[in-house]
C-alpha cells in the first residue's frame, strides 16, 4: 500500500500546492493505522493544518488515535530563554556591533563565560520548573 502525498491541487493563483492539507494528513494517519494495526499517538506543534475543524473532528471520532498538542511558544518552559536573557543583560547589553561577526564573537564569549557559572545555568533551569539530574 502506498502512502499518500500532497495532492496536486491549485491554489488561488493557479499554482500547484506543494504542502499537505488536513485531508492529506488524515489519509497518512489512516494508512499508517491500517498498516500498523494498532493505536497511534501523535505529538503535534501548532501548524494551522493540524488545527482545522475537519482534523479535530477526525481525531475525535477515532478511539485509536491520541494527539498531544504542544503549547504555543512558551518561553517560560524553555531554559534556553533564560540563557539568552542573561546574555542580553551582560555580554551584549548596551552595545552596538560593528557587523554580524562582532555580534557572534560577543555571544560566543558570553556562552563560554556561562560554562563556568553552573549557578547561573541552574537558575535558568529552575526558572522553568525543571531540575538538573546528577549523572
Amino acid at each position: 500500500m502506498e502512502l499518500p502525498g500532497p495532492r496536486p491541487a491549485g491554489d488561488r493563483a493557479g499554482r500547484e500546492r506543494s504542502s499537505f492539507s488536513w485531508k492529506d494528513y488524515r489519509d497518512l494517519i489512516q494508512t499508517a493505522h491500517q498498516q500498523l494495526s494498532g493505536p497511534i499517538v501523535l505529538v503535534w506543534d501548532n501548524l494551522n493544518t493540524y488545527l482545522t475543524a475537519g482534523m479535530r473532528r477526525y481525531i475525535a471520532e477515532r478511539d485509536w488515535l491520541t494527539v498531544y498538542q504542544l503549547p504555543p511558544y512558551a518561553p517560560a518552559l524553555n531554559p534556553v530563554e533564560g540563557i539568552w536573557s542573561v546574555l542580553r543583560r551582560t555580554t551584549t547589553a548596551n552595545r552596538a556591533f560593528a557587523d554580524p561577526d562582532d555580534m557572534i564573537t560577543a555571544v560566543r564569549r558570553g556562552l563560554r563565560q556561562l560554562q563556568y557559572r553552573p549557578d547561573v545555568l541552574d537558575g535558568c533551569l529552575t526558572g522553568t520548573g525543571l531540575r538538573r539530574q546528577p549523572p
